[in-house]
């Protein structure tokens, strides 16, 4: 199955907008380049695994992330890519794209043929629209899906009928996401009672599923997963965000620049985490490795 590309479209998409400014294109295409040299480097390092594979796909992710935050949004003369940032979706998707490069061998096994990794737009709810007085073929079926940032899921291929051998049906598809989870730049709090919301449909959905909330930056006071549906809350780099006091220089090309070498060093100082990724890892590891309990080794440990 191809590999999943939301950034390369959050960049396409760019460079179609009419209200990039001229000075900007290039640069858009320059990136577009950059981005080709990226996933050659990411395919790379899965070719020919190191010692510490996970550690070299980090590297590079910070690198060409580095390059979109500083090169290509920050340095720019223009204010439309920083501006628009949380629209354009050019910093936060890279880290969407990135993540289904990780679950794949060696890093990640016990995945059949029939899984998708990756961004997708999952089963949420089923409903049927048709009443006593008013039948529809199969009952009305309907089925309500939802968008997700990143899932480990499969098709699934629903048909209802009020006929036994099914001679009128109605029927539709969608994907069950087994674990799902919702990316931010920057997290809230305001963010995080959203995803408490769409963890408790997920699970709602499919009972047994892993719902996780994924940021690059803290942006509040942190607060218990546990009364929640989210099973754990990642943060990517282990930092909060910038002041707001000193973001508010951002806003203007005079500003951004003042304020390089310290944005340069507050990145260098606060990379995306290697030990992060390996936790979240760990985590779809040990769902895929879950086995239906033997009765004697319940018996033999006193607990399952």
């Amino acid at each position: 199955m191809p590999m999943p590309q939301p950034h390369l479209e959050k960049l396409n998409a760019t460079l179609a907008n009419t209200k990039l400014p001229a000075v900007d294109k290039p640069r858009v295409q320059a990136a577009i380049e950059r981005y080709g040299q990226w996933l050659s480097d990411l395919n790379q390092a899965i070719s020919h695994p190191s010692e510490d594979l996970l550690a070299e796909m980090v590297r590079l992710m910070n690198d060409y992330k580095t390059y979109v935050d500083v090169d290509l949004i920050f340095d720019s003369t223009e204010n439309f890519l920083y501006r628009q940032k949380g629209q354009l979706k050019l910093d936060n998707s890279i880290i969407e794209e990135f993540l289904p490069w990780l679950v794949r061998p060696p890093l990640v096994s016990n995945l059949g043929d029939d899984v998708f990794v990756g961004p997708k737009r999952c089963f949420s709810a089923i409903y049927f629209m048709s009443g006593i007085t008013r039948p529809e073929r199969g009952g009305g079926l309907k089925i309500r899906a939802k968008d997700q940032d990143f899932t480990v899921s499969r098709r699934l291929y629903v048909r209802t009928s009020h006929r036994e051998d099914f001679a009128s049906f109605a029927q539709d598809n969608t994907y069950l996401a087994y674990i799902a989870a919702e990316m931010k730049t920057n997290l809230d709090k305001t963010m995080f009672q959203e995803a408490c919301a769409t963890a408790h449909d997920v699970k709602s959905a499919v009972p047994g599923s892993k719902y996780y909330l994924i940021c690059e930056w803290l942006d509040m006071t942190p607060l218990s997963t546990a009364p929640t549906d989210i099973d754990e809350a990642l943060i990517m780099r282990k930092a909060k965000r910038v002041n707001s006091n000193v973001r508010k220089h951002f806003s203007t090309s005079a500003g951004r620049q003042d304020a390089r070498a310290m944005f340069t060093d507050y990145l260098s100082v606060n990379p995306l985490r290697v030990e992060v990724f390996q936790r979240l890892l760990d985590h779809i590891n040990g769902l895929l490795d879950e086995t239906e309990p033997v009765e004697a080794d319940v018996l033999e440990q006193g607990f399952f």
